[in-house]
C-alpha cells in the first residue's frame, strides 16, 4: 500500500506536457515551405549560371576554362582596376561626407534630423536616367561655352578616360541614401553624447574624438556602408555607359556577345568576391559582440 500510495502520489507531481496547437505546426511548416521558395528562387539562377560557365559543349564533361581565362582577357584588367578605383575613392569620400555629418546631427543638432534624411533620400525619388542626362548635359557645357577657360580644364579633367571622377561624385550623391541608413542605425544605438563628452573632457580635440571613438564605436555600421557603396559602384552600369566610360560592368556586356560564357563566368566570380566581403563583415561583427561580451 506504501508503495501504491508513493507512486500515485509521484504521479499526481508530474506536470502534464503542453499540448502543441495544430495552427503552430502549420505556421511553422509555411514558414520553412517559404524558406525554401526563396532559397530555390535565388539558387536555381545562380545553380544555372555556375552550370553554363562550367559545361563543355564539344566534349560534353566540364571545364574551368572560362575562368581561368578571365585574368588574360583583353580589357579586364583595365576596366577591373578601374572599378575598384572608383570604388574605393567613392567609398572614402561619402565616409568622409556623412560620418562627420551623421555624428553632428545627433550630437548638435538634432532638429536637423528629418531635413537631413530627406535630403539622403532624394537619389532615391530622382531616377538615375534623369540623374546622368543632367550631368552630360552640364558636361557638354565646356566645348559650348567655357573653350579655353579653367573652368573647361575642370571639366574635361573630370572625364579622363582612365579615372573619370565624374563617375565618383554621381556615385556619391547615388550612395547617400544607403550610407546614411547604416551610419544612423549605428548612431540610435550608440550613445555618443556621453562618448564625446567624456573625451571632450579629458582634451581630446574633435578630430581626435571622430578618429578615436566614434569610429570604433560605429565600426559596425561603417563597414556596412563601404560595402553598400563598393557593391553598388561594382555593379553600377547604366551611367558608365551612357557617359561613355568603360567599367567592370560594361565591359561584361561588350564581352557578352562574342564570348557569352566568359562574361557569365565573371558575373558569377564577382558574386562570389561580393559574398565573400559580406560574409567577412559579418565575421568581424560577430567577433567583435564576442570580445565586448567576453
Amino acid at each position: 500500500m506504501t508503495t501504491l500510495a508513493e507512486g500515485v502520489a509521484g504521479a499526481g507531481s508530474v506536470a502534464p506536457r503542453t499540448p502543441v496547437r495544430a495552427g503552430r505546426r502549420r505556421s511553422g511548416a509555411w514558414r520553412f515551405a517559404v524558406l525554401v521558395l526563396l532559397g530555390l528562387y535565388f539558387l536555381i539562377p545562380i545553380a544555372a549560371s555556375v552550370w553554363f560557365t562550367v559545361r563543355d559543349r564539344g566534349r560534353g564533361g566540364v571545364t574551368f576554362q572560362h575562368y581561368v581565362e578571365i585574368p588574360g582577357t583583353e580589357g579586364f584588367t583595365a576596366a577591373f582596376t578601374r572599378s575598384l578605383g572608383l570604388a574605393g575613392l567613392t567609398v572614402v569620400i561619402v565616409l568622409l561626407l556623412m560620418v562627420p555629418t551623421v555624428v553632428l546631427v545627433d550630437l548638435r543638432l538634432p532638429r536637423l534630423r528629418t531635413t537631413v534624411e530627406l535630403l539622403t533620400l532624394t537619389p532615391l525619388v530622382l531616377p538615375p536616367i534623369a540623374l546622368v542626362v543632367g550631368v552630360r548635359s552640364v558636361l557638354s557645357w565646356a566645348p559650348d561655352y567655357f573653350l579655353n577657360t579653367p573652368l573647361a580644364d575642370a571639366f574635361f579633367a573630370l572625364q579622363e578616360p582612365s579615372l573619370p571622377w565624374i563617375l565618383v561624385l554621381v556615385y556619391v550623391v547615388l550612395a547617400l541614401p544607403f550610407v546614411y541608413r547604416a551610419l544612423d542605425a549605428g548612431v540610435r544605438g550608440a550613445d555618443l553624447r556621453t562618448l564625446t563628452e567624456a573625451a571632450r573632457n579629458l582634451g581630446a580635440s574633435w578630430p581626435r574624438v571622430l578618429v578615436s571613438v566614434v569610429l570604433p564605436v560605429l565600426r559596425t555600421s561603417v563597414l556596412n556602408a563601404a560595402f553598400l557603396t563598393f557593391a553598388l559602384v561594382l555593379g553600377e552600369f547604366t551611367i558608365a555607359a551612357i557617359l561613355g566610360f568603360e567599367t567592370f560592368p560594361t565591359w561584361i556586356v561588350r564581352i557578352s556577345g562574342s564570348a557569352p560564357q566568359l562574361s557569365v563566368a565573371v558575373s558569377v566570380l564577382s558574386l562570389v568576391v561580393t559574398w565573400m566581403l559580406l560574409l567577412l563583415i559579418s565575421a568581424l561583427d560577430r567577433r567583435r559582440g564576442t570580445k565586448e561580451s567576453s
